[in-house]
């Protein structure tokens, strides 16, 4: 069953920010994008191939800080 998940991401400025974050979060496996727009992120996910820390960390490894919204 697919688990809904917002992020806060620091650090987007532009149209490019948006694409970086787009890319790195279509490679985790598991997750399904909603919207990506500067300073944020909406995405389903299956807690069975990943985690929402895991989500996080792969917008952090491109030099943004993600944050999981409750």
């Amino acid at each position: 069953m697919k688990e809904e998940l917002t992020l806060a991401i620091d650090g987007m400025h532009c149209d490019a920010c948006v694409r970086r974050v787009t890319s790195a979060l279509q490679r985790v496996n598991g997750v399904n994008l909603d919207r990506v727009q500067v300073g944020s992120a909406r995405l389903s996910f299956d807690p069975e191939e990943t985690s929402p820390k895991e989500i996080a960390e792969a917008v952090d490894r491109i030099g943004f800080t993600a944050t999981v919204k409750q």
